[in-house]
């Protein structure tokens, strides 16, 4: 008999165990889920989304899921890339935007989409920029983008620069410093000829000053004494 009581027992004590974890197993997965859901919430993943394509001759290193920012804000991510196969414009590349529907609105307006660069790492991102007074674009068809501008295109501007400056080293230093300085020295005398004729040319005309002054005095004299038109 208390073979039989301790036996059931023990079932009643595995019975609790098994329940106790398929508890356990439930709330975790309650919570894993309300978890995932609350993520997925603050990433969007649950909202609503439109659609745009974009086309750029290359994009840079630009990824699949990449943000897509318009004025700093995240309103969307980079859902597909892919090879077109014709050209269209030049471009070659079609990205797939996701921007989510609460946005719709600001992307009804005259836009541009380009890629751009982010942080220390040179992470890509589509930024969406407003313009003024450019057509508003059909974002149901393809839009052309304007490609990344990498570092490789600023080192070929600058060393074009560089080329530019070493050309006119180059001219600056065939020009013939002795005939420029003989050049220099004969604007400098007649620059001093022309300064002594202005020289001359004052003090006759403060002369000439001097006498007409002393000539009204003497008419304002006379005009004084009354005598100016009397005849002697």
């Amino acid at each position: 008999m208390s073979k039989e009581i301790n036996y059931a027992d023990l079932q009643n004590r595995e019975q609790r165990k098994y329940f106790t974890a398929g508890l356990f197993f439930a709330v975790g997965l309650i919570l894993l889920i309300s978890f995932i859901f609350t993520i997925g919430s603050n990433k969007g993943f649950t909202q609503r989304k439109f659609h745009v394509s974009i086309l750029f001759r290359e994009v840079g290193g630009l990824n699949e899921g990449a943000p897509v920012r318009l004025l700093g804000v995240t309103v969307g991510s980079v859902s597909n890339i892919e090879f077109l196969d014709k050209d269209v414009m030049g471009r070659r590349v079609r990205v797939d935007l996701a921007i989510f529907n609460k946005y719709r609105k600001q992307l009804s307006q005259s836009v541009s989409f380009s890629i751009e660069t982010e942080g220390i790492l040179g992470e890509k991102l589509v930024e969406i920029s407003s313009l003024d007074g450019a057509p508003i674009p059909d974002l149901s068809k393809m839009i052309i983008g304007k490609d990344p501008f990498e570092v490789q295109d600023l080192a070929t501007v600058f060393a074009d620069a560089a080329a530019s400056f070493t050309e006119t080293a180059k001219g600056l230093s065939e020009i013939d410093t002795k005939g420029l300085a003989d050049v220099m020295m004969e604007s400098s005398r007649a620059l001093l000829i022309t300064s002594n004729g202005l020289n001359e040319t004052m003090g006759d005309l403060k002369e000439a000053a001097k006498k007409t002054n002393r000539l009204l005095d003497r008419v304002e004299q006379k005009i004084i004494d009354g005598s100016l038109f009397k005849v002697f």
